[in-house]
């Protein structure tokens, strides 16, 4: 089942999701709202979605970037974007840590600011402590777009869209404009 991807101006994008109790994760329930966020995030398509994003208030992200998206890119693009594919998984209640705070400067979208992008300064390197799909704990170090999803998808557990980061003056429609300097 696809769910309805929630807009910018929902009240659900502004507020801090609640943390999932543990032994939440491994009922039908849940299970079901991992799997309905996966097929709508790759419906969308899209390579990360937070609960909010579908009007559920709890910190509970799904991601994954396919190898066959990267590959539609050009090859400059993937290798200046550090992007690699990052198979599905699950962060509940995750935690984040800055582990190389040199910013990377790139375009940035979000399914629930549909048709719109800007430029974004991420951190280059994370580091994401979370329950997984099982309950599991689970410690995620990344760097480059993998870890610009990681920093974005939890930005959406605490309330905030990347328009709140971007460079205003880069935001634009669906074509991404020429690169401009900070």
């Amino acid at each position: 089942m696809i769910l309805k991807i929630v807009q910018v101006g929902e009240a659900v994008l502004r507020e801090r999701a609640a943390e999932v109790e543990p032994s939440r994760i491994k009922t039908p329930e849940f299970q079901r709202l991992i799997e309905m966020m996966r097929a709508t995030m790759l419906d969308a398509p899209g390579v990360g979605l937070a609960a909010p994003q579908v009007g559920v208030g709890l910190s509970v992200a799904v991601i994954e970037d396919r190898a066959e998206t990267i590959n539609a890119l050009a090859a400059q693009d993937a290798l200046e974007r550090d992007r690699k594919p990052v198979p599905f998984h699950v962060l509940v209640n995750p935690t984040i840590k800055v582990i190389d705070a040199a910013p990377q400067i790139f375009n940035e979208g979000c399914l629930s600011v549909a048709g719109f992008m800007a430029q974004v300064a991420r951190a280059r390197s994370v580091q994401v402590t979370a329950l997984d799909h099982t309950g599991t704990l689970v410690t995620i170090s990344a760097t480059g777009w993998y870890a610009r999803i990681l920093q974005h998808e939890i930005d959406h557990l605490h309330g905030d869209l990347y328009i709140d980061k971007m460079n205003s003056r880069t935001f634009c429609g669906p074509t991404e404009p020429p690169a401009r300097k900070p």
